[in-house]
């Protein structure tokens, strides 16, 4: 077995991935990693540089990736994201990044470049990383592997709360609509699309308080680890 341990988080936009894998992060003691929002930061990179999302230019954006310097740091209860020095935070869930995402997402070569850079993150030390195709794709050999999931329209009220939350006037059923077509790109795609691993643990989430998840999940890991006498 690896020294180091990994746990792993997939499902569709809105399910609240990445606030069980921050917290769970945070109570364990491990890194956070969210690939979701990497790919947020390299749309956001590519739009800012002018780069068009399309696959004639996967190398123009391949090359903002090796250039790219992303991390995650905890300021308080809050998880900030950067690139560099710079807090992109809020920018990388800006709408414009949002309509463009899966269609960075669904572009080959740039899956293989984030792949590599997550793979590498995931061998320096303990993780908790969250995305679409960490249990597939990424990390198909993590120690222990979950596939959370929500109705439609529970994810994008989740969504629409959220974004209201941070002060953004949006449309309901304009969140629904994006969400919707979000989960056709991300489950139709050529390459590595949205599905669950065989041997992930499935958690519908739609009438679950996220303390309920947190703490489900934790069950589910300290059984495991009895199991495999994997120390945590």
């Amino acid at each position: 077995m690896s020294d180091t341990v990994s746990i792993v988080f997939d499902g569709p936009a809105g399910v609240g991935k990445s606030t069980v894998a921050k917290a769970v992060a945070r109570q364990l003691g491990f890194t956070y990693v969210d690939t979701g929002a990497m790919y947020r930061g390299v749309t956001l990179l590519a739009l800012e540089q002018g780069i068009p999302i399309d696959s004639r230019h996967q190398q123009e954006m391949l090359a903002a990736i090796k250039r790219a310097d992303f991390s995650f740091i905890f300021s308080g209860e809050e998880l900030r994201i950067f690139h560099g020095s710079r807090d992109i935070t809020e920018a990388v869930r800006s709408r414009e990044v949002t309509g463009k995402v899966s269609y960075v997402a669904a572009l080959p070569e740039i899956r293989q470049g984030l792949t590599a850079l997550q793979r590498q993150m995931a061998r320096s030390g303990n993780v908790v990383m969250e995305g679409r195709d960490i249990g597939t794709v990424v990390l198909p050999d993590a120690d222990y592997k979950f596939f959370l999931t929500a109705s439609p329209e529970v994810r994008a009220g989740r969504r629409y709360k959220e974004l209201v939350a941070k002060g953004m006037t949006v449309d309901p059923d304009t969140v629904l609509a994006d969400m919707v077509k979000r989960d056709q790109l991300d489950s139709s795609r050529q390459y590595a699309p949205l599905r669950k691993a065989e041997d992930a643990i499935e958690i519908d989430t739609s009438g679950l308080e996220i303390d309920a998840v947190v703490n489900l999940v934790l069950s589910h890991v300290k059984e495991l680890c009895q199991e495999s006498r994997n120390d945590i």
